[in-house]
């Protein structure tokens, strides 16, 4: 199933704005050095061990730059990559290659990582009910991409942006004077509106956790930094009535166990804002 924010358009205006924002009023290095007559091949090789992500997005980009060039996929999305593949060849217009290499590098090496980190992750909860969610930690303007990257890594995107879902966090709750105020706000809020949005709750507390419950009415109740025996007495409160996120500081040590005291889902924040990308390299064919 293709994620809602993957529109045509979205990655359309993504490549659009990317390019400018590279290539500007153009790109004097190619244009300077390579006849526009001259057609070359170069192909996309993997420097690490990893899972692929970004050739969707790399084919979109060499044909927006230039609708002529050829593009032969030797690698799948989503699948493991090792030292010395080939992901893919291109093959047109010099310039057109060159133009558009950094780009593609770019979404290429950090989606790749991404995706890799949440399959990595992904793997240490199989055979529990848990899902590995991502965050809006993401990089400004890059957040298709990351989010995309997730997708591909197997992990499960939350909400994509402040528009899509309510998630009422410490600040919210805070700022509206507690737990009711602020979820009976948002519900006058949304029916004012007209919108038919999930509401998630950030619990800090056992305390807060029954508050939630007690007003009622929402979606999903976030477990915020809790320690493995409050969060498995939450979830006895909770006892299936609203799905349930571990969130706050979850690491790769840690992750295990609080998969396994029965939450639905668990978001970690450094798989789109702490990782390392992998090493990728477009190499021209002599």
């Amino acid at each position: 199933m293709v994620p809602a924010y993957l529109t045509d358009q979205a990655i359309h205006d993504f490549i659009t704005q990317a390019l400018a924002e590279d290539i500007g009023e153009g790109d004097h290095s190619t244009l300077g050095s390579v006849p526009a007559s001259k057609i070359s091949k170069a192909k996309l090789l993997v420097k690490d061990e990893g899972i692929i992500a970004g050739l969707t997005i790399a084919g979109k980009i060499f044909h927006q730059v230039d609708p002529s060039l050829t593009i032969t996929f030797l690698k799948k999305e989503g699948f493991p990559v090792v030292k010395g593949d080939i992901a893919f060849v291109v093959e047109g217009a010099a310039q057109s290659i060159l133009s558009a290499e950094r780009l593609v590098l770019n979404c290429m090496q950090r989606m790749s990582g991404i995706a890799t980190y949440t399959n990595r992750l992904s793997k240490l909860i199989a055979g529990t009910r848990a899902q590995l969610m991502d965050t809006r930690k993401t990089t400004p303007n890059f957040r298709l991409m990351e989010k995309w990257a997730v997708a591909i890594g197997g992990g499960k995107n939350h909400r994509y942006a402040l528009y899509d879902m309510v998630m009422l966090k410490d600040n919210h709750i805070d700022m509206a004077g507690g737990i009711r105020p602020a979820i009976e706000n948002i519900k006058i809020y949304l029916k004012e509106q007209k919108k038919d949005l999930k509401i998630e709750v950030e619990t800090r507390t056992l305390q807060e956790v029954e508050e939630v419950i007690a007003v009622g009415g929402i979606d999903v109740i976030m477990l915020d930094n809790m320690n493995i025996e409050d969060m498995k007495q939450a979830l006895k409160l909770i006892d299936g009535k609203y799905k349930t996120e571990a969130s706050g500081g979850i690491t790769e040590t840690t992750l295990p166990a609080i998969a396994e005291c029965g939450v639905d889902y668990i978001s970690i924040g450094a798989l789109t804002h702490s990782v390392k990308s992998l090493d990728l390299s477009l190499k021209v064919e002599k």
